[in-house]
């Protein structure tokens, strides 16, 4: 079997993978988006996953295309599913990316082709929700016409160290020869390559707890911040001491944002529930996490009234709007909560962030933020991302003479700081 490949979504998860994939393989990266595919066909992702230069090796030397049509991808035979499976206002699985893509999918696929879902599910998407509609399209039959297999994206946005081809994935498939075929495939082109597991399901439930015990890992460092604030002990000084201990486990306290760790906890929860099962630990660590945002303006707030500052009106910067340092992904922050709760006592809220784009921050949150930092004096700075920019600051420079300097992230000096998580 001669592969083609095509991956269907090329955002932070579908264009490195697609990247990666042309250099052993013909390969086309589908987006329904116009914008994104003329952008990346300009040789430049602006979210800065893969470098130019990496963009530019694979289309001009490898003859990597991205394209709206789907008639560029009707001659594949393995097709890479690499959508966002986000949660809706009330926090339920929204499956209607997925449930597009695999109409996209549907609409191409041919006897014999392999379809390899990567977006983060609960056990049981792929199968149940996925290849019905993939069927019903096509009028072909799972497992008889054409075939499936589950590979978990493990992208980290922002990472330049553990890039896609160095991270050790796993793979899957719908039956034992299709399983071979998807592991090869993927290896060909990994470092480190992968760990075959044994079914779809259980490499849906291996991304999803992989997440969810980093989320209640880093809500139960948030307790201790909380516990150790209210005491007056430096939560940092007690995790350094902690950390002398060979099998502790090194986290910090902060805001959990983003596409995976504060998104895919809820969709276990969801369908733990189906079972019967009440995930209380799981569930009080997505709540606990949420409220981070709220609790570090009440910090700030705090800080303020101890020094005599008058919190209604008060002119406020917020430093870094991202989910995390040196990355533009703005994707479900909760710098956002921070920015709400203290626009409660004062619309003088000014956001600097040099990585976030300022358009998509606005259409997101309908907040307004600053590319440059602003010649002005304020009452209170909160340093909410720690962007490798924000450690050069002058903050003498920025702040007036009765202020507050909150360090959520833990990175600035002592001496400087008002508080910190």
């Amino acid at each position: 079997m001669e592969i083609k490949i095509a991956v269907i979504g090329l955002g932070y998860v579908g264009l490195p993978l697609a990247r990666l994939f042309s250099t052993k393989y013909p390969t086309v990266g589908f987006d329904m988006n116009q914008h994104r595919v003329d952008e990346l066909m300009q040789g430049h992702d602006s979210t800065l996953e893969v470098s130019d230069e990496l963009l530019g090796d694979a289309i001009h030397n490898h003859n990597f295309v991205c394209s709206t049509n789907l008639d560029d991808i009707r001659d594949c035979n393995f097709y890479v599913v690499a959508v966002p499976t986000p949660v809706d206002n009330n926090n339920h699985p929204d499956l209607k990316p997925l449930w597009g893509a695999s109409e996209t999918v549907g609409k191409v696929v041919k006897k014999g082709d392999i379809v390899v879902y990567e977006s983060t599910v609960y056990p049981g998407v792929t199968e149940e929700e996925c290849l019905p509609v993939v069927e019903r399209v096509s009028g072909l039959k799972y497992n008889e016409d054409f075939f499936a297999g589950y590979s978990p994206e493990r992208i980290n946005p922002g990472d330049k160290l553990h890039t896609v081809e160095k991270i050790k994935k796993v793979t899957s498939g719908s039956t034992p020869e299709v399983a071979d075929i998807v592991d090869s495939v993927y290896n060909s082109v990994l470092i480190n390559g992968t760990h075959k597991a044994p079914s779809i399901r259980v490499a849906e439930a291996s991304k999803i707890i992989e997440n969810s015990q980093r989320d209640v890992n880093i809500a139960f460092m948030n307790e201790l911040a909380k516990i150790f604030n209210a005491m007056g002990i430096d939560t940092n000084d007690v995790i350094e001491a902690a950390a002398s201990k060979w099998n502790f486990i090194k986290l910090k306290p902060g805001l959990v944002g983003g596409h995976c760790i504060s998104v895919d906890p809820y969709y276990l929860i969801q369908k733990a529930q189906v079972y019967g099962v009440l995930p209380r630990v799981m569930f009080a660590a997505r709540r606990l996490n949420d409220g981070m945002g709220d609790y570090v303006a009440n910090q700030v707030i705090k800080c303020m009234n101890k020094k005599g500052i008058l919190v209604k009106d008060a002119k406020i910067l917020i430093l870094g709007i991202t989910f995390k340092e040196n990355c533009p992904d703005v994707r479900n922050t909760k710098v956002v909560d921070i920015y709400h709760t203290l626009s409660e006592y004062t619309n003088n809220i000014d956001v600097y962030d040099p990585w976030a784009n300022a358009e998509r921050v606005e259409h997101e949150y309908g907040i307004s933020i600053k590319t440059q930092l602003p010649d002005e004096k304020y009452d209170a700075v909160i340093l909410a991302v720690a962007h490798n920019e924000f450690r050069d600051i002058d903050f003498s420079a920025i702040r007036a003479n009765n202020s507050v300097l909150y360090d959520v992230k833990g990175v600035l000096s002592r001496d400087i700081i008002d508080g910190r998580l």
